[in-house]
């Protein structure tokens, strides 16, 4: 497509070259004679053609010239217009748009929509940045807050044991807490630097599933939870380990928000080159304004619930990340008060 552009742009511009040289040549030939009759020269034969001649190569040169004065102007605006724009990106100000009138079909309409494009991407990713760093700071501040607060409390002589083991409970947690969230963002940034290590192989996925059913038997067996395992003999290529990690998260907040004597069904089943796992809750369930966050950094679907078993919302977003490092998809479904199912796709081969 892109070839034939440039052909047919060729061949205007030659037929625009024949064009303006005809009417020069017609110019040229009745000015030089308006002027030889003028001025009561008569030259003969070739002397004529000649001064026509050089009437075509005088006009043809003043037309270049002013074209090309016209348009150099107009290229040293465009550029000066686009050295400007990326100074001011440079100095962090990502709200440059060019309003250039050019053809995004060539090589410099290409260019002013490709600042454009890395302005608005540069922008938003600046926004991401200041809205992590503010999660970041928010999430650490409040255990912060907590321990300074109990720890000033504790320093009271007459407390009474009861309250002082109490305090001293709150501080230990709000420490697990914020040693979660430590391990949790440097996991995440290590997993998003695409420099973490990945090491995929073959292994048994039910295998893994159950021993991860059976690490978290305290877990569910406290609530008197039903594990409902559907499970079938099937192999995986994906680094075991952060796998491990995914279903770990998975199951636990499964765990952590499914009512007492609730049930949890872990299913699993093969279609065509793909791995296809459910894991399927009778928990408190989302909205649907809930599932359109829930695998953003620091979203929590229930502030109250995540902060009492020490959630900090970055388990669903490193689980995001591990999948997608796998080449995988994982959707969740909910329905408030009834369930949560993570339907999590896998390529058998990577």
């Amino acid at each position: 497509m892109r070839k034939r552009s440039v052909v047919m742009r060729l061949c205007m511009a030659f037929l625009l070259f024949l064009v303006a040289n005809t009417f020069f040549a017609f110019l040229s030939f009745h000015l030089t004679e308006w002027l030889l009759d003028y001025f009561h020269i008569y030259p003969q034969g070739y002397w004529r053609q000649l001064w026509t001649v050089l009437g075509v190569f005088l006009l043809f040169s003043c037309t270049a010239a002013t074209t090309f004065f016209i348009g150099s102007k107009k290229q040293r605006l465009y550029w000066n217009t686009i050295v400007d724009a990326l100074s001011r990106i440079a100095k962090g100000d990502f709200t440059v748009q060019l309003d250039l009138q050019t053809d995004e079909r060539d090589q410099f309409g290409q260019l002013i929509h490709g600042i454009n494009h890395m302005a608005v991407e540069l922008g938003e990713m600046e926004r991401m940045r200041q809205e992590f760093i503010s999660n970041v700071s928010h999430e650490i501040q409040s255990p912060l807050t907590a321990i300074n607060g109990f720890a000033k409390a504790l320093q009271n002589m007459n407390l009474p044991e009861e309250k002082r083991q109490h305090y001293l409970e709150i501080i230990e947690m709000e420490s697990y807490r914020l040693s979660k969230i430590s391990d949790n963002l440097l996991k995440l940034t290590s997993l998003e630097s695409e420099h973490h290590p990945f090491e995929p192989k073959n292994y048994r996925l039910d295998h893994q599933l159950r021993n991860v059913v059976l690490a978290l038997e305290p877990n569910w067996f406290a609530k008197a939870l039903e594990m409902d395992l559907q499970l079938t003999n099937l192999t995986v290529f994906a680094d075991e380990d952060l796998m491990n990690q995914v279903w770990m998260n998975l199951l636990s907040n499964s765990i952590k928000f499914t009512p007492t004597h609730g049930t949890i069904t872990l299913s699993m089943a093969q279609q065509a080159e793909h791995i296809t796992i459910i894991i399927h809750d009778t928990g408190i369930g989302l909205t649907d304004e809930q599932q359109a966050h829930i695998f953003e950094r620091f979203y929590k679907a229930d502030t109250s619930r995540t902060a009492k078993n020490g959630g900090s919302g970055l388990g669903l977003a490193i689980v995001h990340k591990i999948i997608t490092m796998h080449h995988g998809t994982i959707i969740v479904s909910s329905s408030p008060n009834n369930y949560t199912a993570f339907t999590i796709t896998l390529p058998i081969k990577i």
